[in-house]
């Protein structure tokens, strides 16, 4: 019922249904589900059609589980790399290193979260909920834990870099290792504090008064989460790119002026230095302005749904684009590690080491 997981609500008499995802969406009844219906008699001598069976279509199936699947595995991997490969090189024990690794973390809740349960969805009836009741609550409240955290997370290291390269001398106390751990602590305890309403916020009930399957759905009216859904919005989606446009406005400034990029007067060796220290900022500046890009993009029509089922009554239908704004979620929390090894040398020469290690020792064995 949240987010990322499809849960729907039929009216019987016309076959319409209401897809929840974070807010509501409604979409009729065409080539993405199949139905089965049978014949109530409700005791008055009235009988009426009722819909007791409702599954994907068939092309929604394969769809929905091979890109769910993939993106998982390839996702999941990716994290877990970022995180071995960082705490084991010790020149990558920096400030944003650590922040990069708070973000591996909350992807892969995600990912576990949300993209993993959504792999057998489909071959479930539509709207129901196999899981039980605790696992309603608590994976709801993971999604919106990881997500959230990895949004600070972003905004973190952005207002580390920006301070790093700006303000020089401020960074030699403020960008710290152990400080940027404070802070990450600091971020997982709040984003915690602010999700565990979630625990309590979700219930499972019957689908409906003629079928024994149960849906993980909203406890109260859906009405009582506009305030929730729009604060996490703006605090977690708004704010972070406003933040992430000033100041990588503000580095780019600094770093591409000629101020910076001239080094007149100065001798070779430090002329040198002082322009491989540029272009090693450059690099790392592009990739995180890269990541906050990609988190804009894919996040974006999710945004867009919610907003507009948010203040408008008549909700968008499109099963097809629900089923697009969940892999855009997911996409967005497997592809940062992507990312790093195509734009980072660094990255890229510690993700080969840690994968051809056993390469390596077997060729240090042979040339003894």
């Amino acid at each position: 019922m949240d987010e990322f997981m499809t849960t729907c609500n039929y009216n019987t008499s016309v076959h319409t249904y209401e897809v929840e995802h974070g807010n509501f969406v409604s979409f009729s009844n065409g080539n993405n589900i199949s139905i089965d219906d049978d014949i109530y008699n409700d005791g008055n001598g009235t009988t009426k059609t009722i819909t007791n069976v409702i599954y994907y279509a068939l092309l929604f199936k394969v769809v929905s589980v091979l890109v769910s699947s993939i993106i998982f595995i390839v996702g999941l991997i990716g994290n877990i790399l970022v995180v071995i490969v960082v705490c084991r090189t010790k020149n990558m024990h920096t400030p944003t290193n650590c922040y990069l690794i708070s973000l591996a973390v909350a992807d892969s809740i995600v990912l576990i979260s949300a993209t993993l349960p959504s792999v057998p969805e489909p071959f479930f009836e539509v709207n129901e909920w196999p899981w039980g009741r605790p696992l309603c609550s608590i994976l709801i409240f993971l999604q919106y834990l990881g997500v959230d955290a990895s949004s600070l997370s972003i905004t973190a290291f952005t207002v580390e870099r920006y301070i790093a390269i700006c303000h020089p001398m401020k960074a030699q106390k403020m960008c710290t290792v152990n400080r940027a751990k404070r802070i990450i602590v600091g971020i997982w305890v709040f984003t915690i504090i602010y999700c565990a309403p979630w625990l309590g916020l979700t219930v499972i009930r019957p689908r409906d008064n003629f079928s024994k399957v149960v849906k993980c759905t909203f406890r109260l009216q859906r009405e009582a989460y506009l305030a929730y859904y729009l604060t996490d919005l703006v605090v977690f989606y708004v704010i972070p790119l406003l933040i992430a446009g000033i100041l990588y406005a503000l580095i780019a400034r600094i770093l591409f002026s000629s101020r910076i990029t001239k080094a007149h007067g100065k001798p070779t060796q430090i002329a040198a230095k002082h322009k491989q220290t540029t272009t090693s900022r450059k690099q790392v500046v592009r990739m995180l302005i890269v990541i906050v890009g990609v988190f804009a993009i894919m996040w974006l029509p999710y945004r867009f749904m919610v907003v507009y089922n948010s203040l408008n009554k008549s909700k968008y239908l499109d099963l097809w684009f629900l089923l697009l704004c969940r892999v855009m979620v997911y996409i967005n929390s497997a592809i940062n590690p992507i990312l790093y090894n195509a734009m980072s040398v660094k990255f890229r020469r510690a993700f080969r080491k840690l994968l051809c290690c056993g390469k390596y020792h077997i060729n240090l064995l042979n040339n003894i």
